[in-house]
């Protein structure tokens, strides 16, 4: 598994940080063993080869002592490189999007899975023609990336791969009406949506089985849940809400699979109220809280959509810092600190929820003269505002928020 740090591409995590978990990705596929593991520090990408040349017979040195047949690298590769490199190393090479849609492919049980997983692979491999693509009639257990015959007739398989992508989305196109038709009834029935979101393995589907008594597959795994689950779930108050597990984001998601999984991801959008779960015990919790908004507003969630972090794995974190979570998130309204797998918070949780629903919005419109732009700024970042129109001294706004949030306004 190889790392490439890259000084004129800075990320905003820590390259051992992104080691280790391109390391967890490899070990979520059942018949992928990780011999070797490390960062590669590069001041700047080479065209050809990805690695400078020094480095490229380095590593073919260290590949062939170990007998490696297989190179992981955490990273795009372009299909020029990922060539040259397999035929400088004499192995098969893997880039990072390459490896989830493996992983992917692995996990989908759903018929709608299955096909969203192989047109996000079609759309990948397309770019890649260097070797066969025998996969394309299997419904599951990996893309054929990792092994398989070697070169064929490109522009033959281009037909077929544009061909094969003509049938998939055709058939994907009646799975989404279905969905569109479930989403519709359940839209007539006055049961709100709830969706759990997060980064992968923060703990969605643990909460999910907490929340709900269901039994969905919850393991310390990347991608442990692929397919999404609903399950009716009552609130103290008696109310009924639906509860949505969903598939976990990750940094540098493929274009492809988000592509690809929108649809389900719609759910996500059409919730009246997300739960962000946070890995609060992760050294990198900020930074993998700043990739799921990233995903979201990618996908174009409104502003208005009430989002509720819960700061999971509340049973990992000890002593001081433990004290210190809790107190930062009793200081918020949008925050609370749980444990999903002892059950901790979760009944202030299940509170929350019905206090979100339990409260009723009202509509108000304001002026607000261009000397209050904090103002302004505050209730576009609580979401409230449903129309705005700007004059010469300032700003007319439709806003729709709740009691409490007014109430705040005021302190602002």
């Amino acid at each position: 598994m190889l790392h490439p740090d890259i000084k004129s591409h800075p990320s905003r995590r820590l390259p051992e940080h992104g080691l280790a978990e391109a390391v967890s990705l490899a070990a979520a596929l059942p018949a992928m063993e990780v011999v070797g593991a490390e960062v590669v520090r590069l001041p700047r990408l080479h065209a050809g080869m990805l690695f400078g040349s020094g480095k490229v017979e380095e590593l073919k040195a260290r590949i062939k002592a170990a007998r490696v047949g297989l190179v992981l690298v955490d990273g795009p590769v372009s299909p020029i490189q990922q060539r040259n490199l397999e035929k400088e190393w004499g192995v098969k090479l893997l880039d990072r999007t390459g490896l989830i849609l493996e992983i992917f492919a692995d996990r989908a049980r759903t018929r709608e899975g299955v096909l969203q997983v192989e047109l996000a692979a079609l759309s990948y491999q397309r770019t890649r023609l260097v070797r066969a693509w025998t996969h394309l009639e299997r419904q599951r257990g990996g893309f054929g990336f990792i092994g398989g015959p070697g070169e064929t007739q490109k522009e033959a398989d281009r037909r077929a791969i544009d061909d094969h992508v003509i049938r998939l989305k055709r058939q994907l196109e009646k799975v989404v009406k279905t969905r569109e038709l479930h989403r519709a009834a359940r839209a007539k029935v006055p049961f709100p949506v709830v969706a759990l979101v997060g980064y992968t393995n923060a703990g969605k589907s643990t909460l999910f089985n907490r929340m709900t008594g269901a039994e969905v597959l919850a393991k310390d795994m990347l991608f442990a849940t692929l397919d999404p689950t609903m399950r009716g779930v009552v609130l103290p108050s008696g109310r009924k809400v639906i509860l949505s597990d969903t598939v976990g984001f990750i940094s540098d998601l493929p274009t492809q699979l988000v592509a690809a999984f929108r649809a389900t991801l719609e759910e996500v959008l059409s919730a009246n109220l997300i739960l962000h779960v946070r890995d609060i015990s992760h050294p990198e919790t900020a930074e993998q809280a700043a990739d799921v908004a990233d995903v979201l507003a990618s996908l174009g969630l409104s502003k208005a959509t009430r989002v509720i972090e819960l700061w999971n794995k509340l049973d990992l974190v000890e002593g001081v810092a433990r004290e210190a979570l809790l107190a930062q998130a009793a200081a918020r309204e949008d925050v609370l600190a749980i444990s999903a797998v002892t059950g901790e918070g979760v009944d202030q949780l299940l509170d929350r929820i019905s206090a979100a629903f339990d409260e009723d919005k009202v509509e108000r419109r304001m002026f607000l003269p261009f000397a209050e732009g904090r103002k302004r700024a505050w209730l576009h970042a609580q979401g409230v505002v449903e129309e705005e129109r700007q004059d010469e001294e300032g700003w007319h706004l439709l806003l729709r928020w709740t009691p409490r949030q007014e109430k705040r306004f005021r302190e602002v």
